[in-house]
């Protein structure tokens, strides 16, 4: 039976509808351009904005995980974050914070994150512990590689199946750890590891992964294969994003990973409209 609701710390979504994740980058190095690196206080503001337009939960993060981005030391990560969640703390919005770090995980845990989305879906040693003990979410994703190399010839035999079986062989390895069902979401990882082939064939055929009991996310916003597909440049893929995102929705999608929150919004109460009349 399809997972309804999500514990997500001190929250309980309610999946009866789909879920906007508003993006909030502190990296000074983002493809998307929307970095925010070194400016809480802008970064602050942005999050307070997703949430004016709609956003149902946050994702924050400090490393870019873009084709080729270099690594960033947990300090440095740690001191982008800290200032940030500390001052989002309260609000009325799940935070959940994009890292593979084990420290950055414990230390965005305690300062009242709600769910860790994890490119590495914690198979750093330690990640998993960091998760364990807690009431946090946990987003598994599936990526080829890591971020410096990922996008060299990514080759599969099937990519819908191997995403898929991945991603059950770590949900398992997270219930094994004691991390509850209704704390995961799965995500198949658009563009990381994966040619625009791969990404197509992955969005065109999401139905596999309704078989897996949890919730699906789909992160398409602004990312290459929508510049490719569109041949506009990043800061002109609103369109082409809202498109895919009602896309990965009609197709299963639980939530969906965006910049551009408002425009999503409209497209979802529209979607919504029309599903219900029919």
């Amino acid at each position: 039976m399809k997972q309804t609701s999500l514990r997500c710390g001190r929250f309980c979504l309610t999946l009866d509808r789909p879920q906007i994740m508003g993006i909030v980058n502190l990296t000074p190095d983002s493809f998307s351009g929307d970095g925010l690196a070194g400016d809480a206080s802008a970064a602050v503001a942005h999050a307070h904005a997703q949430i004016a337009a709609g956003a149902d939960m946050l994702d924050i993060g400090a490393e870019s995980s873009r084709p080729g981005a270099p690594l960033v030391a947990v300090a440095d990560e740690i001191a982008r974050l800290l200032p940030v969640l500390r001052q989002l703390r309260d609000v009325a919005v799940p935070v959940s914070v994009d890292t593979c770090k084990p420290e950055v995980m414990t230390m965005a845990l305690s300062e009242g994150a709600a769910m860790i989305n994890d490119i590495a879906a914690l198979q750093t040693p330690g990640a998993m512990d960091a998760l364990a003990a807690t009431q946090a979410a946990v987003c598994l994703m599936h990526m080829r590689g890591e971020p410096r190399t990922m996008q060299v010839q990514p080759s599969y035999d099937d990519v819908v199946a191997e995403v898929k079986d991945f991603l059950a062989r770590r949900v398992d390895a997270c219930l094994a750890a004691g991390i509850a069902a209704d704390r995961i979401v799965i995500d198949p990882g658009f563009g990381f590891g994966k040619s625009l082939a791969h990404n197509l064939t992955l969005l065109r055929d999401l139905a596999p992964f309704q078989d897996l009991p949890f919730p699906l996310l789909v992160g398409l916003s602004r990312k290459a294969m929508i510049g490719t597909i569109t041949e506009r440049p990043v800061h002109e893929r609103v369109h082409g994003s809202v498109a895919a995102a009602m896309l990965a929705v009609a197709r299963g999608a639980a939530f969906v990973r965006v910049h551009d929150v408002a425009a999503t919004r409209d497209a979802l109460r529209i979607l919504a409209a029309v599903e219900h009349l029919s």
